[in-house]
């Protein structure tokens, strides 16, 4: 019945779906490009030369939404490939960034498309073409239809990287009448922490089907030729000039960049600002506004490095590591307005020190991570990024050191290998496991009720320290060696 609703619903909305697809276009044409795919309309091909499609002997589908998930599921896809080299994999996206991101750097060995809306026609008309072994669907994408079509098929669905804010488990609470029919088809869910593991099992999650595995943007490598072409961009300006970089900034945070490279200024004035807005439609606007608060600037599409340039527009998509590896100083954006933060552990990785705002409630573990080991620094405003800024400027020891002990809590906590474990199965009695599990679900449910207190807390946004450690036993078993392994069984077929 909730789903039934739901679909009927989704199904008025597509219209306006569609019309709001096509206001976008008018700055970013690619909205409405391959249209079809949104209604579940491809045809499946393999990409490696020499191999089949049909005759795969498994098919294994990621969804990554745009292009903070595709970076995440990059240390994935590559462990998977080195255990399951004659699979065919497939990724879909959401966005049009995300499926550019995706071709970049999945399309030599993976078709790249978008996901199918999640209305009954669009979903069983693209996995019927597809028929996938798994579905992986990274960090919080949960889609009662297309769930349910998979586990109904006999498909394994996955949510890794899972991660669930206080404030995104407030807003699933709401619609509790959808989501409870949702997560007896999840297979296993693997939460990037112990309060996101919580607050899955509070929404109703079976909880022997949540582990944690932790973030697998730790494992997240920089291309060795984009640190190389930063290092090269850094020489046009000067080694011993002053560089920070503002990254994927969002509307409301540009201005408040550019008042604080004034402020920095006013000690430095060769510093030089790179400006990278997060989405490629705010490019042209935020290069008006930096010429209109009175800056030269140089843009990365000109082809001119801009040797003299005082702001550097960061125009193209996929470069974020390049202008990071040419920088002395890292501002991650969406944190200064209440977006939730983005990807601190890329710079970190670099071993530069971070400086983000107070709003970064998608990122919780890693802030308080690099915070305890003092290499990021947390401002309210412009005036705040300006004192931290020009204070790593001028004590290069300390700027030194905090970025050192970022990159160390970074390589300290990777966990790939973990994750992919946790995708794969533990041995030939997972099967059983996971079929125990789903009989022991109502009995779990009743022990979710008696932790209830518990479980709020971590809802509110208590530290996952403070939220008891549960005893409901060993995690369940996924076994998802056989989907992976049985050449002759093709899930959905």
């Amino acid at each position: 019945m909730a789903r039934g609703i739901y679909s009927g619903f989704l199904y008025l909305l597509l219209p306006f779906v569609f019309l709001k697809l096509a206001w976008r276009a008018r700055r970013a044409p690619d909205y409405l490009r391959d249209w079809r795919q949104r209604l579940g309309y491809f045809s499946p091909r393999a990409v490696n030369p020499g191999s089949s499609f049909e005759g795969a002997p498994s098919v294994i589908w990621i969804h990554a939404v745009s292009f903070g998930e595709v970076q995440a599921a990059v240390p994935v896809v590559t462990a998977l490939r080195r255990r399951y080299p004659a699979a065919q994999f497939f990724i879909s996206c959401t966005t049009p960034t995300g499926k550019a991101r995706a071709k970049a750097v999945f399309g030599d060995f993976a078709q790249v498309t978008y996901v199918p809306y999640d209305i009954p026609d669009a979903v069983n008309r693209f996995l019927s073409r597809l028929r996938p072994s798994m579905a992986i669907f990274m960090e919080t994408e949960l889609w009662p239809n297309l769930f349910h079509t998979c586990a109904s098929r006999g498909i394994p669905v996955i949510v890794a990287n899972a991660r669930m804010s206080a404030g995104s488990a407030r807003g699933y609470q709401r619609v509790r009448w959808l989501t409870r029919v949702l997560w007896p088809d999840v297979t296993h869910i693997a939460a990037q922490s112990k309060a996101d593991a919580d607050r899955f099992r509070f929404l109703g999650a079976v909880d022997p089907r949540v582990t944690v595995t932790g973030t697998v943007k730790f494992d997240c490598v920089v291309p060795v030729d984009m640190v190389a072409q930063g290092r090269a961009l850094r020489q046009t300006w000067g080694v011993r000039r002053p560089v920070w970089v503002a990254a994927s900034t969002h509307a409301g945070e540009d201005e408040m960049m550019l008042a604080a490279h004034a402020q920095v200024r006013l000690q430095f004035p060769a510093a030089l600002l790179i400006l990278v807005p997060r989405h490629p439609e705010r490019f042209d606007a935020v290069a008006s506004a930096s010429v209109k608060a009175g800056y030269q600037i140089a843009r990365r599409t000109g082809k001119d490095a801009g040797p003299s340039a005082e702001v550097y527009i960061g125009d193209t998509m996929g470069e974020l590591p390049l202008y990071l590896a040419a920088a002395d100083i890292a501002f991650v954006g969406g944190s200064l307005v209440p977006v939730g933060g983005h990807n601190l552990l890329e710079p970190a990785s670099l071993g530069i020190p971070v400086i983000t705002g107070p709003h970064t409630f998608n990122f919780v573990e890693v802030v308080s991570l690099l915070k305890h080991a003092q290499g990021l620094r947390c401002v309210d405003n412009a005036s705040q990024l300006a004192d931290a800024v020009a204070g790593w400027f001028s004590d290069p020891a300390a700027r030194t050191a905090a970025g050192a002990a970022g990159y160390a809590a970074v390589a300290a906590h990777r966990g790939a290998r973990v994750l992919v474990g946790a995708l794969e199965g533990r041995g030939r009695r997972g099967r059983g496991r996971a079929a125990r599990a789903q009989a022991a679900a109502p009995h779990a449910a009743a022990r979710h009720r008696h932790d209830r207190r518990r479980a709020v807390r971590a809802l509110r946004g208590a530290p996952a320290h403070a939220v008891a450690r549960r005893r409901h036993g060993a995690p369940a078993d996924v076994g998802l060696h056989r989907p992976l392994r049985d050449a002759q069984r093709r899930p959905g077929a």
